[in-house]
């Protein structure tokens, strides 16, 4: 059996609407593509490498917990950045996307250093966007999930696709999350990859292909998983009409 490793960061901070089960998710994807998924939890920086993993989490938490992670983030973003640009795959869920770009600006004004491992921003208002969310994507079809942020985050990136239903990054543009080299990075809760197969198996690829893993290109059986998904989106264009 072939085997990759995933970092997860903070997972003693950084959980806060059960993202763990995006780790979950791609545990039982790769199994079932005879993959064993070996799950290193990093809780502290300090001499970590980042050359051993295949892919990366970091998940979502409260502005305070945020910070904490972020201030013990900053001492290894250049590893970071690089890794990312070198295209190693990862998912950023919330606050854990938010505090990629350059700055947090809270509600009352005061601006909270990100990582700056890419250029954007997020503003955070008092009033939240929550609910369902239903996007359409070029690249992974139809995406879903249940977002809950005081943030508005904007960027010149690529994005995950076009939002039909909900709010996404911000409430003026209908766009959601954000696609750089193999990094995505999402508002989308519930978690996110549980409900979306197609992005869990887009991560496993591109780590199996940087480390030379054969990784079958045939779909598996997603009837069940797509079922899912449809009762999602049923839901959610019933409480737009």
């Amino acid at each position: 059996m072939y085997e990759l490793t995933v970092y997860h960061f903070m997972p003693d901070k950084l959980n806060l609407y059960s993202d763990i089960g995006n780790i979950m998710a791609l545990k039982f994807r790769a199994k079932q593509r005879n993959i064993k998924l070996n799950v290193v939890d990093i809780n502290e920086t300090e001499n970590i490498d980042l050359s051993k993993a295949d892919i990366f989490f970091i998940g979502g938490g409260s502005d305070r917990e945020q910070a904490l992670a972020t201030q013990a983030l900053l001492k290894i973003k250049k590893q970071l950045k690089d890794a990312i640009e070198d295209g190693l795959p990862g998912l950023t869920v919330c606050g854990g996307y938010q505090f990629l770009g350059e700055k947090y600006i809270t509600p009352d004004g005061q601006e909270l250093e990100g990582l700056h491992i890419l250029d954007f921003y997020t503003e955070s208002k008092e009033d939240r966007l929550t609910g369902d969310i239903v996007i359409e994507s070029e690249k992974f079809g139809t995406i879903v999930g249940f977002e809950n942020h005081g943030g508005r985050t904007y960027h010149h990136y690529d994005t995950l696709g076009n939002v039909k239903y909900g709010y996404g990054n911000n409430d003026t543009e209908q766009k959601e999350g954000i696609h750089y080299k193999n990094l995505l990075g999402t508002y989308l809760h519930g978690p996110v990859l549980p409900k979306n197969h197609e992005l869990t198996d887009y991560l496993l690829e591109a780590a199996a292909k940087r480390k030379g893993i054969p990784f079958e290109p045939q779909k598996l059986d997603n009837t069940v998983e797509e079922a899912a998904k449809q009762v999602l989106v049923n839901r959610a264009l019933n409480q737009k009409a």
